[in-house]
Formats: C-alpha cells, sequence, structure tokens
C-alpha cells in the first residue's frame, strides 16, 4: 500500500508547492520512496484521483466546529457542511469568521474542535496565521473529487476504501521530538544555523524511530540531504505526516471509525490522527 504525507498549501506556486512525501511500511517503521511537488491545486487533485490506492495523512483541517456551525446555523451533518462551505468564497469565509470572533470575549475569540486540545493544533475556524480555515476550504472538496474516503466523516459511494484521507498534524510530532524549537521559515532572512540544526536533530529523532508512534523513518543519504536543505520546512512537514500515516494505516481495524481515530470522534468535527 502507497503510503503518503502531504504538506498542503491552499495557494500553492512553484515557489511554494504542495509536498507529497511517499513511501511504504516496512519492518519497524515506514521508508521514504520520494517526493512530489504541486504548483497548483487542480494537478494535485488530479494525481490523487489517477492513483489508485494509498493512505495518506493531509496538513489540513478536515472540520469545522461543532459550536460555530450550530451558531450561525449551518447544516448540521458533515457532507452537507462541507458541500455548504466549498460554495463560500473567501472573502465570505472570512467576514462571517471575522464576525463570530468579534462577538465574543476577549480569550475566547475562535470555536474549537475537541482535537484542538490534545492536538495543539490552530482552530479550523482561522484564517489567518496559518489560515486553516482557507486550507479546508480548497483541500477536502478536492478530496471529495479525488474520491478519498475520509473515515469517520465521508465514504465514498459504493463505499470503496481505496483512496484513505487522514487529517495529520506535523507540529504534533515534531514538538514531541524537538520541543517548540523552531525549524523552519518561509522568510529567507530568518533561515538560520538553528533552524537548520533543529531539523538535523528533528530527523535524527525520527529515523531513530523516538516517538510513541513506535516507527522508525529510513530514507537514503540523497533523501536527507533533500530534507535538510529545505529551509522552509516543507518536505519535513510531508514527511512527519508520512510518519503519521504509517501509523494509521497499521491500525486500518482499530475500533470505531478504525485508522487509530477515537471510536466516538465527532463524526462533524474531525480527529487529528495520533492526537
Amino acid at each position: 500500500m502507497l503510503l503518503l504525507g502531504c504538506d498542503f498549501s491552499s495557494a500553492p506556486t512553484s515557489r511554494k508547492p504542495i509536498v507529497l512525501a511517499l513511501g511504504a511500511a516496512q519492518e519497524g517503521g515506514v521508508r521514504l520512496s520520494r517526493l512530489e511537488r504541486f504548483a497548483t491545486l487542480d494537478a494535485w487533485r488530479q494525481w490523487l484521483a489517477d492513483t489508485p490506492e494509498w493512505v495518506g495523512a493531509f496538513d489540513f483541517p478536515f472540520g469545522l466546529p461543532r459550536e460555530l456551525v450550530a451558531q450561525l446555523g449551518w447544516p448540521p451533518q458533515w457532507r452537507a457542511l462541507i458541500a455548504h462551505y466549498a460554495g463560500l468564497s473567501r472573502d465570505s469565509i472570512r467576514e462571517t469568521f471575522a464576525a463570530f470572533c468579534a462577538a465574543r470575549p476577549a480569550g475566547g475569540k475562535f470555536a474549537h474542535r475537541a482535537t484542538d486540545g490534545p492536538a495543539g493544533s490552530s482552530p479550523s475556524m482561522k484564517w489567518i496565521n496559518p489560515p486553516v480555515a482557507f486550507m479546508l476550504h480548497a483541500g477536502v472538496p478536492r478530496l471529495l473529487a479525488a474520491g478519498a474516503a475520509l473515515p469517520g466523516l465521508h465514504a465514498p459511494a459504493g463505499g470503496g476504501m481505496a483512496r484513505v484521507a487522514l487529517e495529520g498534524y506535523p507540529g504534533l510530532l515534531a514538538r514531541e521530538l524537538i520541543g517548540r524549537r523552531s525549524y523552519k521559515s518561509d522568510d529567507a532572512a530568518a533561515q538560520s544555523a538553528q533552524r537548520r540544526a533543529a531539523r538535523i536533530d528533528l530527523l535524527a529523532a525520527l529515523e531513530r524511530g523516538s516517538t510513541r508512534l513506535g516507527l522508525r523513518f529510513f530514507l537514503g543519504d540523497a533523501e536527507r540531504d533533500q530534507l535538510l536543505a529545505d529551509a522552509k520546512g516543507d518536505c519535513i512537514d510531508a514527511v512527519l505526516c508520512l510518519v503519521q500515516a504509517a501509523w494509521g494505516a497499521a491500525r486500518k481495524s482499530s475500533a470505531g471509525p478504525g485508522y487509530g481515530l477515537p471510536a466516538a470522534m465527532d463524526p462533524m468535527e474531525g480527529w487529528i490522527l495520533t492526537a
């Protein structure tokens, strides 16, 4: 089974593409085979649709907070909610979420999903730094168009599970390995020796399998050099998601939705894998 980890952008370009880390399970862990880059959303979606079988972890939210959806009066069923959300413009999303936050007290502006606490993730309604609300808007409808199953949220017509998409979050695994040290920056002026040292330590810890996931990461010298040279961190983030995908794929038959997801996962909010 092809495993993949996806570092995502809601507005990819040739300078800041979507990155897929592709690999396969190996005894004791997962091996990286190659990296793929996509400068457009449609090229990424087409690749996912054309690849017949995969299990992947994707670095963007698959759902919105139940509290937010209820207050806005949006459809409370996941598939209908995503159809509604996909039909909105980004400007409309920004204005709606900003108005929601403006009406709430300081310290509680955003609504959160249940997974945000254990994962340490940004609320999926956040539209800037990082714009995960737009990432959901760009990413999830294209996963559906590619024929992906999203365990606990959506099964394609006919119940096929050839392409399985799981919500990943590289920051969760990175913090376990190197704490709050910064290992990447899109700003060239901030791409320091300290951040490169953090990438070296992060990758070495992944190779040792120094996480609660109990998986080692295997790669060749050329791939290691490539990951360390990527000061933006997109390739390492894709690799972190690949390791999460391997953990989930090994738990395909777990209770509830499977793939290591909680049996009591909220069927509208979704859940971050390994949280």
